[in-house]
This record gives C-alpha cells, structure tokens and sequence, in this order.
C-alpha cells in the first residue's frame, strides 16, 4: 500500500510479545473497600494489627477468603456490603495459627526481608518517585512527620515526595529514630535489558542515618545541626570487689566507669575512666558536659548507670539509646578489635596507588600517634573505644577514629572538671527553666561568629583552666585584642611586654580589623570543621569541598597581614606581642596549608561543582587525572562521529540543508516530511500532522557507543572524585590544626568583645605558692549585670586561707543571698576560663575545684527523696574538695526537722572549716549555725543581706494573739541586696507568702504563730537578762525553769508572770517594765539603723538602771 511499514522500538523497554490466545477471563469481582475510622475503637485496632511486620507472625488481610464465593449475591448494593464492612466486626478466628499466610506482593516480600534484616531501623523504601513507609514505620512516619498513613494491601503505608526526602529524614532522626534510606539498585534501562526485567526492582539500604552521625553523612550536609555538638557517648563499667570477692557490676555502689564520647562531625573523641559513686555524680558531669544526641550502653551496667542514663534520655529530649554486649572482651579482646581496625585500614591502602597523592596517607604521624594515644588509654576507655568502633562500622564512619580524630582526655590535670551539681546549679551552660542557653553564663560570655568556635566556648567554659602561665596567656591575648579595637572605657591592668614601644597604633588596631574580617566571613561560610571532616569521610559534595577550603583559604591570607612570618631579611616583626595569639595566627595563616588550598582549588571547576555537573568538575588541561582526560576524549570522538553522519544523510537524501535536531530528550533526530520515502531500516521515533522524525540504524550504533562513553566517563569521574577525596587524608591534619586555630581565635576575640562591652576588669592571680584566697571589689553577676545594666548592686568578697575563709550568710528571704555566692563562683569560673570578670577589681588564687549544694528537688526515677539529694550533694562536696577549693552551699538542711537541719548543717560547715580549711560561703536561716564562729575566731564571720524596714514593735499580748492576728503586720521590707557584716534574725517569710498570694487567713494564722513563737523566745531571754540585773538566782531557781514548765500552746505573758510568784503590789509595775524593756530591746537588734539601734539600748540601759535602783 505504498509507505514500508516502519519499525517502532523503545530505547529503554523490549517490545511486548503477544500472548497466546486464552479463555476470556472471568468477571472480576467488584472491588473491596475497606475504611478505617477514627471513632471505631475496633476498627483502630484492626488498623494496628495490620502494622504489624513480623515475618513469624503476619498480619491479617483485608483481601478476600479464596475459599469463598468472589462474586457477591446480587441482592446486595455495594453500599450495603461497604456499611456491613464498616460496622460489623470480623469473626475472631479461635486458632490463628491456623489461618493460612497472606500473599505478599513482590514489593512487600522485599519489605518484610529488609525490615528482618534491620528490626531496629525506620525504612524509607523508594517506590517510584516517593519514598513510602510500610508497617509501624508508617505509623511512626505519620506521628512524626504529620502525615497520613493508610492501609494498602497488606500494609499500613504512608509516603513523601522524594525531593523531600533530607527534610525529612532530618525530623525523623531529630526525634531520635535511626534512619534507613532503602534505594532502587538498577536503573530502568539496566531493568529492561536485564534478567529482572519482569520481577521487581532490586532494592538494599544504601544509607543509614542517626542523630549523632547525619551531619557527616553523605548528601545530609549543610544543615543547621547542633551548635553544641553531636556527640555519641559509649559507657561501661568494671565490677568492683566487694569484701574479698567480686560482685558482679548489676548489684555495684561504687563503680569504675568508661566513657568514649565522639562527635563525628567534626573528629573530636574525648575519653575518661574514673570511680565513681552511688549517685555516679562523675557520669552525670559527663552528661551534662558532652550533652550526647545518642548513648552506647555496653551492657552489663550497673541499675544507678542505667537509671541515670535512662533519666537523661527521656522521651522529651529525643536521644536515642542503643544497649551493646561487651562480653567478648572479657579476655582482653577489645584492644586487639581496635587494633584490627588500624590493620584493616593498612590493607585498603593498597587500593589507592593509583594516586601519589594518597599513598602517604598512612605514613603520615596521626598513625603512630594513633596507636600510641590508644595504646596509652585506660583498659575501660579502650572497651568503649571498640563498641563504639563496632557501632560506626555499619555507617561508614569508622576511619575517623584511626587516621582523623583528635583524642584527649575529658579530664586532665590542667583543666578543672565542674561537677553535675555545679553546673546545673550555677547555670553555666543552660538555664533551669527550660533548659536552653537563654539566661547561662555561656549565654552571656558567647560572642562568637562561627559554629566551631561556640563549640570550643562550651567547652572552655565547662572545663576552666588550673594553670596559672595558661590562664595568664589567654588574658594576654584576650587583653591585646580588646587593646585593638581602640578607646574604650574598659579598667584593666596593664601587661608590659618586650618591644611594646615599637607597636604602632595603626598596628594594634590592625589585629582587631583583621581578625574580624576573617571572623565575619567564616559566620557566613559552612561551618567549616564539619566540612573538612566530611569530606575525610568522603561524603561532601564538590560545592561543598570548594566552600570549605575556599574559606580556610580566605581566612589564612588576611591573617597573613600580619605578617607574622619570616620577612626576606629572616626576621619577625612583633606585631603581636601575645605568644599564645602570635602562635594561634601563624598555625591559622601557615603558608604550607593555604598553599595546600590553593592546589586542591586549582584542581576543580568552581562553576562545574555549582551546576552539580561532575563530568566537568576536574581541571584535565594540566595533565592531572588521566583517566578523566581519556574519558572526555572518548566522548568527544563518539560526538565527532556521530556530527560526520549528517553528511552522508544530505548526500542520501539530496538535502543540503538537512540537520540533527532534539526533541524532548531525544537526540539526533532527522526531521522529514510525511510524504518522503525512507530506508525501512530507519527507526520512527515520533511524529506529527506533517512531519516524521527518525533515528537511522548507523546513528542508533553511534548513539549507543556515545552513551557508552558518557557512562565510562561518568565512572570514571566518580572513582576519581571519591581518589580525590581520600587524597585529602594527606592534609586532614594539616587544616584541622588550622581550623582549630581559628576556633581559638574566635573565643579570644569574644572574650575580648565581652570585656569591651561589658566594662569588665582583667583578673589578677597570685603565685601558686601563696595562700588560697579570693579578693574581689564590686563584683557583680555576669547574667544578672547585661540584664539590670547600671541597676545591680555590686559586692565585695574577701576570703584568705590565713585570715577570714569562711562567710555564713544570713538574711530575708528573696534579699540576694543566693545571687551573691553564685556570682562569687562565677567570677572565679570566668577568670580561670580566660576572661575578664565583672568588677572594679579582682585578685585570686587558682582554684583546683568549685562545689557547690544549692536548691532543692527529689528524683523519683532514681528513688532518691529530696533530703537524700541535698545530703548526696553535700557528700560529694565533703569528699572532693581540697584546701584550694571554693565550697558554696545553699539552705543544707531544710529537707528535714529543724533540730536535725541544724545538727546537720553545723556538722557539715564545722567539717569544711576544720579538716578541709577550704573557702566557703555558706548561706542559712539557722542562728544556731553562727555560734560557730566563737570556735574559730578569725576564720568564720557572720554576714547578712541588708534591708529596710518600716515595721513598727509589735506588742505580744493575750489580746492581739487570741484575736486571729489580723492586726499584726510586718510592714513594707526594701531589700538593699548589700551584704554587710552581721548577723540578721529576721526572714520576712510573711511577705513571699504575701508575694505568693496565699490566701490572707492563712497569712493571718501564720503571723499568729510566728508571734508566739517569738514570744517564747523574748520570754526564755527576758528571764535570763532579769536573772543577771538582780542577781536573785536563788528565787528564779525556786520558782521558775523555762524549759521544764514553758508549753508554748498555752503560753501567757500574763500566766508566766503570776507564775514568778510576785506579790501583787508589784504586779502591774513588773508587767509595765517587762513590757517597755522587751520593746525596747527588740528594737535594738531588728532596725538595721544604728543611729536608731543606739538610741534604744540607751533607753533600755536607763530603764534596766531604774528597776535596779527601785529594787526590782
């Protein structure tokens, strides 16, 4: 009929052959729907069953009984069976085992392998364009996530678009899941021309992801993450021998503990061992100092570990708990598995000689230091070294710890480790309220610009320096900078360094300009220590590599305006006097690593990286990747041969003007008219109304080996993208010396920053051989003074070892006392962190410890009451601090009766003071507690918070008490947050509750008995002043004991006085006297006044002379 018949194919999918004649099929049934609602609890129960993905115990069907009839009676609707369906229950099977297993689809089936496989992981399986859930995943997905979960054939199922995919895979693991990304392992055309192309796509988990290792897996980059960290903290512990034998560590008290914490993300391992007690007080300052996003427990643990640990990772702080065996290495084994690690990484290297530039890698010094620094490491530490190496296996991540980590101890002898206690109650890096920054002294001190360089703060602030020449060289620094950023009101001392003169203003402002530049533009790049170590993990991409080493680049060459190093005559210039700035600029600005930079930059396409275009991504026209060059050589022969094709087509076809033109992804195409006559081996791909357009067999042949040569390219350009990477490992070391550097740099200019804008003094610390003291003037809260500004009252301290160490604080309630003994320790923090303190000055020795016992709470999770917290709290202090130690403690005592509170307290502070002679604040309500001070003369000191008062002497009579005490009224107190010398008697109780609006009876009831118990004790005082005015000891002895006759329930001024046995003439003269005198004497020592206080034990005395001239 004119026109050959053309040959129509697929380039991806084979032709489909006609099958056999058959049968007609069957009707198939209507279809089966099936609803869940929210109001139907059986129906929600049906639901959940479906979840269900055990490969032992599968979940019912909503599929029809094959052993039923599937077409359905006539007689009723579909809406009838959908509403029968609705409400009526399913029958209850009496024997589910013998209920036959649902028939899984080829997709489910591969499912329920991969969720046997990985039990403990939420899937997210590609299935097309989307990701979907399957099972309790889909439950989990649609609670976290916010979407809707339904039930599709055997599963309950929930998906996401797969261009959201990082978003949420990043929500999931927020709330604490672990992650498993499950991708298609074969393309559609490798499916196609395959032996599966009729089975299902293949499929395996190609990535895994927590919380403590997403931000250095591949593809997840560039998130906000954690600024704190994300560490990943492995615990153990040893038994202990208990009386001879060892007792298993499940029934242990006191524990040695292990810990390993690494944070992935940027390298950085910290290990410890240590003993540790009932409260595991040193575990808990781990916790809180590292504040891990996931916890390794290495089994077996002791119930206080697992109770601690369990308490931490509650459900609302969303870390994830893994629980490992250690029972391999209860022969020595864990050395030898770490170990294997090292060797295992020698034998890979085998596989990167292709590439001089990684064939050092494993000469380079971080090896041997690796295995020295681990052969060094305690038994426990190396336990949790290799759990925790066994866990980062199944990501990827375990070359971190052999060629790339930075390990050091948590605790060492030049850093003082705070405790729990201290650093929950001083809020040093969060706030009690609701556990953010708002409020802490890291808050307050966090000037930072980078990432990086909070993350250091932290850790400085957590752990304050106890080396003096250390301390002193980081206020150097800190002093030097703040010097350069020019005028200022700060009030510092001055430290002279050699050649001073010679410093130019011009050059000291220099140091600051120059250091906030580089500051500034590393804030606005990625946060580049976790990008170096990204790509040491070998998961950055090529804009993010470029970002990295392009802003260490940056930064380097504006610090080497400085120019710090050797000038061509061969000397340095001091532009900078600090050693410590001057080493920590030359580290940041080294010449070697910008020169390392520059080479690895030279080396990509910036552009390319942008696009994301791999294949262009590499510089070939040096020379350097070979492989590279040879594939881009292929293509472009493959290119150039199918372009010559043209011209045999023009001369076949006698078209001059004839070209290739694309049409939706299709290439190469040649266009003609309906009408024309073409060779019948050429291949329609499409048409329209009027044209046709073709594929020639010669330009299919040509277009197969360019597809072939783009795929080999495409190989070989992600082989040497993934070589390039590893090269890397030969300047790992190199730049994150420099970027830790740089880190430094940023905490020293913040520090500088805080003493510039906050008007504070440079410390001064004396020699280590003087005595321990603590001299500060007008010293002021950190938080509390950027917030009240010029309205905080400021307050001095003085303490000596040899003179006056310990201060018993009293004074009202809400009047400053805690804030007082809490700035004190935090000046003390601030000034062995590096940093200038706020006050006019500061003279200290350097401590080697800060305890504190404040506040109170209970923990029920741990079984603890409140009065045995504040006593283990109290414990702690007693058993670690030393004679260099400053000890603050808060209201010790209150969690039980008050003769018992008192013993306790007075023991507690007499044990400080005499066996410990360490510096101490102590704050009380007990009086009783000041009468130590008679013991140690010279060393104790009361001291109080100073107030005003508008209260009037209030007469104790029969009728004011038994009237309800409705009259009674304390008046107006004005706290003048002073603290003077002195004891003060008076609490003001009544006006917190006030304060706290309790109701007014029960104010009312309160100052009643307040009343009498005041009472009693100016009666117990008034008899034993009268004993001592009249001498008549003899008559009170007869006549009176106060403590065998006084019952304060039935207490009378009236009844006690009749009770003296005095005649009646003299009664009401007595009961006058009595009266003024007690006034008179109550005024004395409660008006804070001494112009007041003066006068009124003048009229006392006078009072006291005339009864003793009347005779009494």
């Amino acid at each position: 009929m004119g026109k050959p018949k053309q040959q129509v194919i697929s380039r991806f999918f084979a032709p489909k052959q006609n099958p056999p004649s058959s049968p007609p099929p069957k009707p198939s049934p209507p279809p089966k729907i099936s609803a869940t609602v929210s109001f139907s609890p059986s129906k929600r129960k049906q639901a959940l069953a479906l979840a269900s993905l055990s490969p032992n115990k599968h979940p019912k069907t909503l599929t029809p009984n094959p052993n039923t009839n599937p077409n359905p009676p006539p007689s009723k609707s579909l809406h009838q069976k959908f509403l029968q369906k609705l409400l009526d229950p399913p029958p209850q099977n009496p024997n589910p085992s013998s209920t036959a297993n649902p028939k899984y689809t080829p997709l489910e089936q591969q499912v329920v392998d991969l969720k046997a496989k990985h039990p403990d992981v939420v899937l997210m399986i590609e299935v097309g364009y989307r990701y979907r859930f399957f099972g309790p995943d889909a439950d989990t997905a649609a609670r976290v996530l916010g979407i809707v979960a339904h039930v599709d054939h055997n599963f309950l199922t929930a998906s996401i678009p797969s261009f959201r995919l990082h978003f949420h895979v990043r929500r999931l693991v927020g709330a604490g899941y672990k992650v498993g990304v499950v991708r298609q392992t074969e393309t559609a055309a490798i499916k196609a021309h395959g032996s599966n192309k009729l089975g299902p796509f293949t499929r395996g988990l190609s990535a895994l992801y927590t919380k403590a290792t997403v931000e250095a897996a591949e593809e997840m980059g560039g998130g906000d993450g954690d600024l704190r960290g994300n560490y990943l903290l492995c615990v153990v512990e040893k038994e202990v021998s208990v009386g001879g034998r060892e007792c298993g560590v499940e029934c242990s008290f006191d524990v040695k503990v292990g810990m390993v914490g690494v944070e992935i993300s940027t390298g950085d391992v910290m290990y410890g061992e240590f003993d540790d007690g009932v409260m595991r007080a040193g575990l808990e300052a781990v916790v809180l100092s590292l504040a891990p996003v996931e916890i390794l427990m290495g089994e077996p643990l002791s119930g206080q570990t697992e109770k601690l640990l369990l308490a931490y990772a509650g459900p609302s702080s969303n870390v994830r708990v893994e629980r490992t065996s250690r029972d391999c290495f209860k022969d020595g084994g864990a050395l030898a598995d770490v170990m294997s690690l090292y060797e295992d990484i020698g034998e890979d290297s085998s596989i990167l000689e292709h590439n001089e530039l990684t064939k050092e890698v494993m000469k380079v010094g971080n090896h041997l230091h690796g295995i020295e620094g681990i052969m060094a490491m305690p038994e426990l530490a190396v336990q949790a070294l290799a759990l925790t190496i066994r866990y980062l296996k199944q990501f990827g991540f375990e070359r971190i710890l052999c060629l790339g980590a930075s390990f050091r101890p948590f605790s060492s002898s030049n850093e003082m480790t705070l405790s729990a206690n201290t650093l929950q109650q001083l809020e040093i890096l969060k706030n009690n309220f609701d556990g953010s920054e708002n409020g802490s002294l890291m808050q307050s001190m966090n000037h930072t610009h980078t990432a990086f360089g909070s993350r250091l703060l932290r850790h400085w602030v957590s752990h304050p320096l106890r080396d003096r020449n250390l301390i002193s060289a980081r206020l150097d620094a800190v002093s030097e900078i703040a010097d350069s950023m020019g005028p200022s009101r700060i009030a510092h001392h001055v430290v002279e360094f050699e050649e001073e003169a010679s410093c130019s203003p011009v050059i000291q402002r220099k140091i600051d300009y120059l250091l906030s530049s580089a500051l500034t533009t590393l804030g606005r790049s990625p946060d580049i220590q976790r990008g170096i170590t990204r790509i040491f993990h070998r998961t950055a991409t090529a804009a993010e590599f470029i970002a990295v080493i392009h802003a260490i680049l940056v930064a380097g060459k504006q610090l080497q305006q400085l120019s710090l190093e050797n000038n061509s005559s061969g000397r340095q210039e001091k532009t900078v006097q600090s050693p410590l700035l001057r080493r920590l600029v030359l580290t940041a600005s080294s010449s070697t690593a910008i020169g390392d930079a520059s080479k690895l930059l030279s080396a990509l396409d910036k552009d390319a990286a942008a696009r994301g275009d791999l294949q262009n991504l590499f510089v070939v026209s040096n020379g350097q990747f070979p492989e590279v060059a040879r594939g881009h050589t292929a293509v472009q022969i493959a290119k150039e041969k199918l372009d010559l094709l043209i011209g045999q087509y023009r001369k076949q076809l006698g078209m001059r003007n004839l070209e290739f033109m694309s049409v939706s992804g299709s290439t190469h195409l040649i266009e003609l008219s309906s009408d024309v006559k073409v060779p019948s081996s050429w291949v329609k791909v499409n048409s329209t109304k009027k044209t046709t357009r073709y594929h020639p067999p010669e330009v299919l042949t040509a277009l197969d080996e360019l597809s072939l040569a783009t795929e080999e390219l495409t190989i070989a350009c992600r082989a040497t993208w993934d070589t390039f990477l590893m090269g890397f490992g030969k300047y790992y070391a190199e730049f994150q010396a420099a970027v830790q550097a740089l880190a430094a740099l940023d905490c020293l200019h913040a520090l500088a920053i805080l003493s510039r804008s906050e008007n504070y003094v440079r410390p001064v610390f004396v020699d280590d051989v003087e005595p321990a003291q603590i001299h500060i003037c007008s010293g002021r809260h950190p938080v509390l003074d950027s917030i009240l500004q010029n309205n905080f009252v400021p307050n001095d301290t003085k303490l000596h070892a040899d003179g006056e160490y310990c201060q018993i604080i009293t004074g009202p309630n809400m009047g400053g006392k805690s804030c007082y003994i809490r700035q004190v320790a935090l000046i003390a923090i601030m000034a062995q962190v590096g940093s200038f303190v706020p006050a006019s000055s500061a003279k200290l020795h350097v401590l080697d410890g800060i305890y504190t016992r404040m506040g109170s709470s209970d923990s029920i999770q741990q079984g603890t009451s409140t009065f045995l917290e504040e006593l283990n709290e109290a414990s702690n202090v007693l058993h670690n601090c030393t004679s260099h130690s400053l000890v603050i403690i808060d209201e010790l005592g209150r969690g039980t009766s008050t003769h018992d509170g008192v013993a306790i307290a007075y023991a507690t502070l007499h044990h400080l003071v005499a066996q410990k002679k360490c510096m101490v604040l102590f704050v009380t309500h007990y009086p009783k507690i000041i009468d130590i001070k008679e013991e140690f003369p010279g060393s104790v000191q009361p001291y109080h918070v100073s107030y005003l008062t508008s209260a009037k002497s209030l007469e104790i009579m029969d009728s004011r008490l038994e009237s309800g005490g409705e009259n009674l009224d304390h008046g107006d107190v004005t706290f003048l947050y002073k603290v003077v010398p002195g004891m003060s008697d008076k609490s003001f109780g009544l006006n917190v509750a006030r304060l706290a609006q309790l109701p007014p009876a029960c104010i009312a009831r309160a100052a009643v008995m307040a009343a009498k118990l005041e009472a009693e004790v100016s009666a117990r005082a008034g008899n034993q002043l009268g004993q001592r005015l009249w001498g008549k000891t003899d008559f009170f002895e007869e006549n009176l004991s106060l403590e065998k006759h006084f019952d304060p329930s039935e207490f009378s001024p009236r009844k006690e006085l009749v009770a003296l046995s005095v005649d009646q003439g003299h009664f009401d003269d007595l009961v006058s006297a009595y009266r003024e005198l007690f006034s008179l004497l109550q005024s004395s020592f409660g008006v804070p006044d001494p112009t007041n206080s003066v006068q009124s034990l003048k009229d006392a005395k006078q009072l006291a002379m005339k009864m003793l001239s009347s005779g009494g």
